[in-house]
């Protein structure tokens, strides 16, 4: 199994194939305050949140190295018009300060799973990005009561849906990143000065997942929603396998995106999210 877990592609794919110019891939600046913007003590954590609009509840989870307004800030004031939405910073992204321990799927799911029953919140849809499709299909894995419907953009479950142009997780350095994340952190990080540490994180966990077995994700019985553009670096017949894994999935390609559909064509994420979220099926 190749050693490039879900965020190195982005880098290295948005570094080496152009995927993600700074002029093309720049999150919409945030329409609308937060209703709410707390932290709550989860595992040891000091864990950022923000809470948006009314209605269902709605579990937004950002993508690697990334924050809320930098992988959300487009899509939130869209959502908010008919849920909750509760979007949170996992250890060592935006607001969320680190702590001693490393960073893994797991660890971010149980992290999210106890936040929810901390702020009492039984049960919700989730929407993650990148990494955090991740986190949030191992929290319908290991919580299944906690789920209601999943959508999982550009995710994968494990490493070998990748392109393989994505590159070597290896070679990652802090100065490797693309500046719109870099720039996303040090305005919100209580210490703009630990980015290196976050990236060296991120590599180490990135390296050390093995992925999980497809009869893990047989097991999820959340409807779900697998969307991916056509020229991601998750490839579509992995895709379409996952979908096909997965007891009660959908499939959406996005025709001319890649990784970073969530900044170019919001309003298509948002679309098709939203018809899922609301469908009786």
């Amino acid at each position: 199994m190749k050693t490039i877990a879900i965020f190195a592609g982005v880098v290295l794919a948005a570094l080496v194939a152009g995927c993600a110019h700074h002029s093309e891939a720049s999150p919409a600046p945030r329409a609308q305050a937060p209703t709410r913007a707390s932290y709550e003590n989860v595992n040891g954590l000091s864990m950022y949140y923000e809470v948006h609009g009314s209605g269902a509840p709605l579990v937004l989870l950002h993508g690697g190295v990334s924050t809320i307004e930098n992988s959300f800030g487009a899509v939130i004031p869209i959502l908010a018009r008919h849920h909750t939405v509760i979007a949170i910073e996992q250890q060592a992204h935006g607001h969320t300060p680190d702590i001693d321990r490393p960073l893994s799927y797991d660890q971010m799911a149980e992290d999210t799973n106890r936040f929810l029953t901390t702020i009492g919140i039984p049960k919700a849809d989730f929407l993650g990005w990148s990494d955090g499709g991740a986190v949030a299909l191992r929290v319908a894995m290991r919580h299944p009561d906690r789920v209601r419907r999943l959508v999982l953009l550009s995710s994968a479950y494990d490493n070998d849906g990748l392109d393989p142009a994505s590159g070597s997780m290896e070679d990652l350095t802090a100065e490797m990143i693309p500046p719109v994340f870099r720039d996303a952190y040090t305005k919100a990080a209580p210490d703009p000065g630990h980015w290196p540490v976050l990236v060296e994180k991120i590599k180490a966990m990135s390296l050390q997942f093995k992925g999980w077995s497809k009869d893990e994700v047989r097991a999820v019985q959340a409807p779900t929603l697998v969307m991916l553009g056509d020229r991601d670096i998750i490839r579509t017949e992995y895709a379409a396998q996952m979908a096909h894994l997965l007891p009660h999935a959908q499939l959406a390609i996005l025709p001319g995106c890649d990784h970073f559909a969530i900044y170019t064509h919001p309003d298509w994420v948002v679309g098709m999210a939203t018809t899922f979220l609301e469908s009786r099926q």
